[in-house]
């Protein structure tokens, strides 16, 4: 029998009405979703059910909305009794990897992902940037192309085999692309205005760091596994390690090739979309995958866990 993992969704997939459901008919979930408004000075769920989509995009909106939804799958996951034999986030996913460890409380959890979303929030205004996904193109091809641009690029998100996303500059990262795309890659430009996982989120970094540096960490009651490393997570000084993630390339492909290596093969992801379990069905052959964002996908994965 292989080992199991959760799945904590990054920010990109969330839309208008998640959680909804969940709070509907799981009270567990609804109390994570009162707690979450209490700590962040509005109600979460109202604007969960009611923003539009271009509110709900809004980094400092959008990080809050996912981490609650997240943490409200891993309550009513708890409390019937399933758990992980480790866990993975993706970018403010490891935060609610954090959370749901027990690495930090529910009051500081809500605490470090409002710092995060609002320090990253004002450094996209200030410093503007751009994305694009690379598909199909060896990381060397793509690592080459970045170093020869003009102006700053770099790669950011190695996701999964195939998938590698580029941000930075305008001029820099539209001519990465462009020298891709000359080379028969086929690239996709991303819907915001900002440079996610590269040296233009310097300034939030450190202000980031500077909000969360007092706040009190413990050991996580389940290992995890690191954006920045692709391995295991280490949790000496979880503050700096939350600093170096925001400006360092997110290596979830390296993550996919440990945890296989690990002997993990059931995987359950935690929070809005299925991007994550994508990924893993792309690096692990056979993997079983449940996205896990309302009532009834949880009641399905739960008789195929039971089965």
């Amino acid at each position: 029998m292989g080992k199991t993992a959760f799945l904590f969704s990054g920010q990109g997939a969330q839309y208008p009405g998640m959680g909804v459901d969940l709070c509907a008919n799981h009270p567990v979930a609804a109390r994570v979703y009162e707690e979450a408004s209490e700590a962040l000075g509005f109600d979460v769920l109202a604007l969960s059910r009611d923003g539009d989509g271009e509110t709900l995009a809004k980094t400092a909106v959008s990080q809050p909305l996912i981490f609650t939804l997240s943490l409200a799958v891993f309550a009513v996951l708890k409390e019937n009794g399933v758990m992980p034999d480790a866990g993975a986030g993706f970018s403010l996913g490891e935060v609610s990897a954090l959370a749901a460890s027990g690495a930090l409380d529910a009051a500081t959890g809500f605490a470090v992902i409002d710092a995060r979303a609002k320090a990253m929030q004002k450094a996209a205004e200030e410093t503007g940037g751009t994305m694009f996904a690379i598909l199909g193109a060896e990381e060397s091809a793509v690592e080459k192309a970045c170093a020869d641009a003009p102006g700053y690029v770099a790669p950011v998100n190695y996701n999964c085999p195939g998938q590698i996303v580029i941000a930075g500059e305008e001029a820099g990262a539209v001519a990465a692309a462009e020298t891709l795309q000359a080379a028969g890659v086929k690239t996709v430009r991303l819907a915001v205005n900002a440079a996610f996982h590269s040296r233009l989120m310097a300034s939030a970094s450190e202000s980031f760091y500077e909000a969360i540096r007092g706040f009190s960490f413990t050991a996580p009651t389940f290992p995890l596994f690191s954006n920045v490393t692709g391995g295991t997570l280490e949790t000496d000084s979880i503050p700096d390690y939350l600093k170096r993630q925001m400006v360092s390339p997110v290596r979830f492909s390296d993550e996919i090739a440990a945890l296989e290596a690990a002997g993990f093969d059931t995987f359950l992801e935690l929070g809005p979309g299925k991007t994550l379990c994508g990924f893993i069905r792309r690096g692990i052959k056979g993997a079983r995958t449940f996205p896990l964002d309302d009532s009834a996908k949880i009641e399905k994965c739960l008789r195929a866990l039971a089965g």
